[in-house]
């Protein structure tokens, strides 16, 4: 594996440890952010939304039957340190806590020396499934014999891709003799996607072989289309942090490293915990996708999938105690991801995100999103051995609460302090102390 040190754009010396920051109004954060990364008013203004945002004339041409858009609020992760370089990591998310709880265990990890991370090559499978084919064996054989030409065709339809060192590498051949309908051969393009995601690559590719697959092996063609499992594009992350950096009130360092390796050996042997374990990882990686215009969907489901790999489905990141009691922590997952192409240089947000990041490649964002799955991994396994999960999120629940009860501007704060005083969050008594306060006012 490659890590990504060095290899995007300088930024000079930066720190993303803005004390502060969450105090700050939201006018007041983007100032901040463009005062750390250089980003252009046009840049500031897609981050900001509205007229910045994405206009419903562009949106008419991404899907179809648009009637108009839709916003979800976009924060600002802070204190992350990946490689020995500060950044500030854009987060699309309507959940409560996640963006705090990336910042609040990336502060955790820089005690440790920040975020390790490195990718492998950039390498995606496609696949063409043959059936009817009278002797399989021997049409596998022949297959591999006619490797080059079938590699040529498929490199054909992306020559750009191939000027940038990338396009279809390898031809692999699997045998299925069973399934509901009966045999089937698979054939596999591996292809190298670079800084592209590659689904429309490697499905053009695809389409492309398969009348040739079909006069070799006599059989027929039906799916045509590349694999989420990007089993051989994966991206890694490790930390470290020393139990110092871990102590509160009531507990010691070595209490809660204890009860976090607990946490994660339920989700180790317990499919049930390891599913919710998982998706507090994608917690974190889901809205650095959203913010990038990247396809967020894609990745869960390689992820899941990558979870069951040996038979049995469990956690994807990995902790443990080091000989020196420092809580380790990694995490190895695949992460196709694209910065040319797609969303990502069609939606103006997506641009001022990939811009604020500074990437140059797409292994560099890669590698990014495992960081922050991996800070909210942490963030979510501490909270749950030392206070319980529902007590992080009470106080930004009950600021929503309130908002749905149709509480405005100061009324938010007030009623979800007095709802999280009390310890009763409910739609309920939200409407009760709203028409209290309004009566007082």
């Amino acid at each position: 594996m490659t890590s990504f040190k060095g290899r995007y754009k300088n930024m000079g010396i930066k720190n993303s440890r803005l004390q502060g920051f969450f105090q700050l109004g939201p006018l007041e954060r983007l100032e901040k952010v463009q005062a750390f990364d250089g980003l252009s008013d046009s840049d500031v203004n897609s981050l900001h939304g509205g007229a910045g945002g994405l206009s419903l004339e562009r949106a008419d041409k991404m899907i179809e039957n648009v009637i108009g858009t839709y916003n979800l609020p976009l924060g600002i992760a802070t204190n992350f340190r990946i490689n020995g370089r500060d950044m500030l990591i854009p987060m699309v998310v309507e959940e409560p806590s996640i963006v705090a709880g990336a910042s609040y265990a990336a502060k955790l990890i820089r005690a440790g020396g920040g975020f390790q991370t490195s990718s492998t090559d950039p390498l995606m499978i496609g696949q063409v499934q043959l059936v009817r084919v009278a002797d399989p064996n021997n049409a596998r054989a022949k297959i591999l014999e006619r490797k080059d030409e079938l590699l040529s065709i498929a490199n054909a339809q992306s020559r750009s891709l191939v000027r940038l060192g990338g396009g279809a590498r390898d031809v692999e051949v699997n045998y299925f003799s069973t399934s509901p309908m009966g045999p089937m051969l698979v054939v596999h393009l591996i292809v190298d996607c670079r800084d592209a995601m590659g689904a429309n690559a490697i499905n053009s590719m695809c389409e492309a072989v398969a009348m040739l697959l079909e006069q070799i092996t006599g059989g027929r063609a039906y799916l045509r289309i590349l694999s989420n499992l990007s089993d051989r594009r994966l991206s890694r992350v490790r930390v470290v942090v020393p139990p110092s950096a871990l102590e509160r009130d009531g507990m010691t360092g070595e209490e809660v490293v204890d009860g976090i390796l607990w946490a994660y050996s339920f989700a180790a042997v317990d499919p049930y915990r390891a599913t919710t374990h998982n998706k507090g990882i994608l917690n974190g990686i889901d809205p650095v996708l959203v913010a990038t215009g990247n396809d967020w969907r894609a990745v869960e489901s390689g992820a899941h999938a990558y979870a069951s790999r040996n038979g049995r489905y469990t956690s994807l990141s990995v902790w443990e105690r080091d000989e020196e009691g420092n809580l380790v922590g990694v995490l190895e997952m695949p992460l196709a991801v694209g910065i040319v192409g797609g969303a990502t240089k069609v939606h103006p947000t997506a641009q001022a995100a990939l811009k604020l990041l500074g990437v140059q490649h797409a292994s560099d964002l890669a590698e990014i999103c495992v960081a922050a799955g991996l800070a909210n991994n942490l963030a979510a396994m501490r909270a749950l051995a030392c206070e319980g999960i529902q007590r992080g999120h009470m106080g930004l629940h009950a600021r929503q609460i309130a908002m749905a009860a149709g509480a405005t501007d100061s009324l938010v704060d007030e009623l979800a302090r007095r709802m999280v005083e009390e310890r009763n969050i409910k739609p309920a008594r939200a409407a009760e102390l709203l028409a209290e306060l309004q009566l007082q006012g």
